[in-house]
C-alpha cells in the first residue's frame, strides 16, 4: 500500500470522525444563528430556524430576536441621601439586523456587559435629583422617561433596542412611606375642600346673578310704566270681571271715591 493511499485513508477517516463527533444545534423560532469558525471567525451569513451540524472546533451562537424582559433590583440614592431600592423592569429586543455586528462587538453576553451596568448609572444620576416623595409618587413617571431617554442615549451604536423601562416598586423605610402617606391624604383633603367652596361659591354667584336679572327687570318695567298706561290696565282687568258669568262686586275708578257696581247674579 503506497503512502498517499494511506494519508487518503487517514484524512477519510479523520474527516469521518469528526463528523460523527460534530454536535447538532438548533435554532428554534425567534431566533437567529451565528456560526464561529477556528479557521475564519465569525461568518457573515445567518442561520435561521432549523437544525444544524456544528464540527467540533466550530461553534454556533444562538441569539433571541423576541422582546425580552429583566427585572432589577436597583440601589439608588434620593437627592436628600437617603437609601432607596428600585424594583425596575427593562424590555429590549436586539436588533436582527446588526446581530453580526453585536456577536463581533459585544458578544452573547450583552445584557451583562451593556445593559446592566447602563441601567445601574443611569438610574443612580436620575434618582440623585429627586426627593423621596416624588420618587415615591408624583414623579414616578418623569424618573421612568428620564431614565429611558439616558439609556437610549448610552446604548446608540450597540445593536440594541431599547422598549421601555418600567419602575414596578418603590420600597421606602416604613417611617418614611408613612409620612408621606399623611402628606398625599391631607393634600388631597385640602384639594377635595376647595372643590367644594369652589361649587358653593359658583352656587352663590349664580344666585346671585339670578336675582340681580331678577331686580333690573323689575326696575325696567316700574320706570316704563306711567299713569296712563296703568289706567288702561285697570280697565283693561275690570271689563275682564263685567263680562264673567260669576257674581261680582265691581269697584271702578280710582282715588279716594271709587264707583262700585254690584251685581246680584251672572248670566244664564
Amino acid at each position: 500500500m503506497s503512502l498517499v493511499f494511506k494519508n487518503r485513508v487517514a484524512k477519510i477517516a479523520l474527516l469521518a470522525s469528526a463528523i460523527s463527533l460534530s454536535a447538532c444545534t438548533t435554532v428554534g423560532p425567534g431566533h437567529i444563528g451565528i456560526l464561529w469558525t477556528s479557521m475564519n471567525g465569525t461568518q457573515n451569513h445567518t442561520y435561521g430556524e432549523g437544525a444544524y451540524d456544528v464540527l467540533p472546533w466550530n461553534t454556533m451562537y444562538v441569539y433571541n430576536l423576541r422582546t425580552q424582559n429583566h427585572d432589577e433590583v436597583l440601589d439608588v440614592i434620593a437627592s436628600n441621601g437617603l437609601n432607596i431600592k428600585l424594583d425596575a423592569s427593562i424590555r429590549y429586543h436586539v436588533n436582527p439586523k446588526e446581530i453580526v455586528a453585536l456577536q463581533r462587538d459585544i458578544g452573547p453576553d450583552y445584557y451583562d456587559v451593556v445593559i446592566a451596568p447602563i441601567l445601574r448609572s443611569e438610574a443612580r444620576r436620575v434618582i440623585g435629583q429627586y426627593t423621596p416623595e416624588e420618587i415615591y409618587s408624583t414623579k414616578r413617571d418623569v424618573i421612568e422617561r428620564e431614565i429611558r431617554e439616558g439609556l437610549k442615549t448610552k446604548m446608540a451604536g450597540k445593536h440594541i433596542v431599547l422598549e421601555a423601562v418600567l419602575i414596578r416598586n418603590v420600597e421606602l423605610p416604613d417611617a418614611i412611606r408613612s409620612a408621606i402617606d399623611q402628606k398625599l391624604e391631607a393634600q388631597q383633603d385640602v384639594l377635595r375642600m376647595k372643590y367644594i367652596l369652589q361649587v358653593a361659591q359658583s352656587q352663590a354667584d349664580q344666585k346671585r346673578i339670578e336675582a340681580q336679572g331678577v331686580a333690573d327687570y323689575n326696575h325696567k318695567i316700574a320706570s316704563s310704566l306711567s299713569p296712563a298706561i296703568l289706567e288702561f290696565e285697570r280697565i283693561q282687568q275690570l271689563s275682564q270681571l263685567a263680562t264673567s258669568p260669576n257674581a261680582k262686586t265691581v269697584v271702578m275708578g280710582s282715588g279716594t271715591n271709587p264707583r262700585v257696581l254690584l251685581s246680584a247674579g251672572g248670566r244664564k
